[in-house]
C-alpha cells in the first residue's frame, strides 16, 4: 500500500481533516456564514470526526504532506465567485430539488413560496443559499429528517427571486410551473384587479399547474431547436455553474462492487423526466444515456471518464456533496491501494451520508 503498512492511527486521513476544517467552516467571500451555520458546522465536524476515527482505526494511513494538503484543501469555490455564476448554480439546484408553490389559504387569499428541500444531512447547502440571498428561512422536520429553505415574503420573491429565474432559465420541466407561479404572483400583486378577479385567475393557474403538458421542454433549449447532436449544442445551454448546482441536487459519487474483490468508482445522475437534460450532460462528459423502465440515467465507472468528471467538479461544490466528492476523488487517485482500502472508503461515505440532525441541529 504505497509502502505504508501497519496500524498508524495518529496519521489517519490527515489530509481529510484539513478538508473537513475548510469545508465545514467555509467563509463566503471572506465573511462567516450566520451563527446558525457556524453551530451546525461545529456539530457535524465532531460527528464526522467520530465516524472517520472509528471506521479507520487500525487501518493504513492516508498521508499528505503539508504543502500537498494545503493545495488540495477546499477554497470558497471559484465557479460561484460572482453573482451571475451563483444565480446559474442556484437555478441548477432548483432544477433538481426546488419547488415554486402557491396555494389558497383562505377564500380569495393566496400564499406563495419559493423552496428548496434537502435531507437534514445537507443543511449546509440550504444555509449557504440563505447567506447569499439574505432572505428567507430554513426549517427542519426532524420526524422526516428533511429541511427546507423557503422564501414566502411576496415582496422578496418579486424583488430577488423572479429576476434570477427570468435571467437564467430553468432547464427542466420545472420551468412550466415557474411560469405559472410567476404569473400568479404578479396577478396577486396587481392593484387594478379585484379580489374576486384575482382569485378566479389564480385558481385557473393552480388548476393548470397540476398537469404537465406531455413532452414539455423548457424554452431554454430553443437555441438548439430542442435537439442535441454534439457537445457544442449541449454547452450552448448547460453552463458549468448550472451543472454543478444540478449535481449538488441530483448527482451521486460512489463506489460500486464489480466482484467480491473489486470496487470501482462511479458517477451517476438520474431523472424521470427531461431526457434532453440528461442527454446534454452525457454529451458534456462523453457518456451515454441509459433508459430504464421508469427513469433515465447517465452513469459511468470508466476510469477515463471518472478522471474527467473528477477534474470538472474540483473545488466547486458548496453542500455536503462536496465532501462526498472529495473523499471519492481522493480515493480514486489512491485506488491502487486495493480492495480493503476502497471498502473502508465506501463504508466511510455510507456512514457520513447517514448523518441526520434534529431541529436543534443535534445529531440524531
Amino acid at each position: 500500500m504505497d509502502g505504508q503498512r501497519g496500524n498508524r492511527p495518529s496519521q489517519i486521513i490527515v489530509g481529510m481533516f484539513a478538508i473537513l476544517n475548510n469545508l465545514l467552516n467555509t467563509t463566503r467571500c471572506g465573511e462567516l456564514l450566520n451563527s446558525e451555520m457556524n453551530t451546525y458546522s461545529l456539530i457535524i465536524h465532531k460527528s464526522l470526526n467520530s465516524v472517520i476515527m472509528s471506521l479507520t482505526r487500525g487501518q493504513s494511513a492516508w498521508v499528505k504532506s503539508p504543502s500537498e494538503t494545503q493545495r488540495s484543501a477546499f477554497s470558497s469555490g471559484c465557479v460561484l465567485s460572482d453573482s451571475a455564476n451563483f444565480s446559474s448554480w442556484l437555478v441548477g439546484v432548483m432544477d433538481g430539488d426546488g419547488t415554486f408553490y402557491f396555494t389558497e389559504t383562505n377564500k380569495g387569499m393566496w400564499s406563495f413560496s419559493f423552496q428548496i428541500s434537502q435531507s437534514t444531512y445537507n443543511l449546509r447547502l440550504l444555509y449557504f443559499i440563505k447567506s447569499k440571498l439574505k432572505i428567507g428561512f430554513v426549517t427542519i422536520d426532524s420526524k422526516n429528517s428533511m429541511a427546507v429553505y423557503r422564501v414566502r415574503n411576496k415582496k422578496h420573491i418579486l424583488k430577488y427571486i423572479i429576476p434570477i429565474f427570468d435571467a437564467h432559465l430553468l432547464l427542466t420541466s420545472k420551468h412550466f410551473k415557474y411560469n405559472l407561479f410567476k404569473e400568479a404572483i404578479l396577478i396577486s400583486n396587481n392593484s387594478m384587479l379585484s379580489v374576486e378577479e384575482k382569485n378566479l385567475l389564480i385558481s385557473n393557474l393552480k388548476f393548470k399547474s397540476k398537469k404537465l403538458p406531455k413532452n414539455y421542454v423548457s424554452p431554454a433549449w430553443s437555441v438548439t431547436l430542442n435537439s442535441l447532436s454534439c457537445k457544442e449544442d449541449a454547452i450552448k445551454v448547460v453552463n458549468k455553474s448550472w451543472l454543478i448546482g444540478f449535481t449538488e441536487s441530483e448527482g451521486s459519487f460512489y463506489l460500486v462492487e464489480k466482484s467480491p474483490t473489486r470496487l470501482v468508482h462511479a458517477f451517476e445522475i438520474t431523472q424521470k423526466l427531461d431526457f434532453i437534460v440528461l442527454k446534454a450532460i452525457a454529451l458534456i462528459f462523453d457518456l451515454t444515456v441509459t433508459k430504464k423502465q421508469t427513469y433515465s440515467t447517465v452513469v459511468t465507472t470508466n476510469q477515463k471518464s471518472i478522471k474527467i468528471i473528477a477534474n470538472y467538479f474540483f473545488k466547486n461544490m458548496k453542500g455536503m456533496k462536496s465532501l462526498e466528492y472529495r473523499i471519492w476523488e481522493r480515493s480514486f487517485n489512491k485506488r491502487k491501494k486495493g480492495f480493503e482500502y476502497l471498502s473502508n472508503i465506501r463504508d466511510l461515505m455510507r456512514k457520513i451520508k447517514s448523518i441526520r440532525f434534529d431541529k436543534n441541529h443535534k445529531k440524531i
